[in-house]
């Protein structure tokens, strides 16, 4: 009989008790619910900003577009529907005039097209003028009309201050390499 008694409180004394139990059970539980709301909000960026730069694309390809332009845009709003990534997407362009005869202001916001009208994921501000030069050119006129050194709005100034400076000649392969001398009066400092 005391054999039986002392297993008893062997197996009693090696086992976990219910209550034991019952709190890990709630421990992994919430840690569980931790775990799968951080992974729901990681999902949920992820579509918010794949949805921002693809909105980001259309509001750039439409400023591109009006940029491209032989014509400045019309001082105007303007709004249109485009499909992009298997969604519909809604733009605004609104073109304004600057204190630069010139040039104009274009703003362009994007958003899904079931999305309040107010509400924009992407929001861009280009411009367009005529005082914007071509690539090249190293001087324009902001007036619009002649440059400083005569010419069309556009054209590349001729003068010392707009051409690169003289590009020295280069050795032929094999040939000795010798440094311009560093000290005034053009003596060198090794003699």
């Amino acid at each position: 009989m005391r054999a039986e008694l002392s297993n008893r409180k062997r197996l009693a004394a090696s086992g976990f008790t219910l209550i034991e139990v019952l709190v890990a059970l709630v421990v992994v539980g919430l840690g569980m619910l931790a775990v799968i709301q951080t992974v729901s909000q990681t999902a949920n960026n992820t579509s918010y900003i794949r949805e921002k730069t693809i909105a980001h694309w259309i509001a750039m390809n439409q400023l591109t577009k009006v940029r491209l332009e032989p014509n400045a845009p019309a001082i105007d709003k303007s709004s249109d529907e485009v499909e992009m990534a298997g969604r519909d997407w809604r733009w605004t362009m609104e073109v304004k005039q600057t204190p630069v005869e010139s040039i104009r202001r274009i703003e362009v916001s994007v958003r899904p097209s079931e999305a309040p009208e107010k509400s924009s994921l992407a929001y861009v501000t280009g411009f367009y003028g005529t005082a914007v030069a071509p690539p090249g050119v190293t001087q324009i006129s902001w007036r619009g009309s002649q440059q400083q050194g005569g010419g069309q709005p556009g054209e590349r100034r001729r003068d010392s201050e707009t051409e690169p400076p003289p590009q020295q000649p280069q050795p032929e392969p094999g040939e000795p390499v010798n440094p311009e001398p560093d000290q005034p009066g053009g003596e060198d400092p090794s003699s």
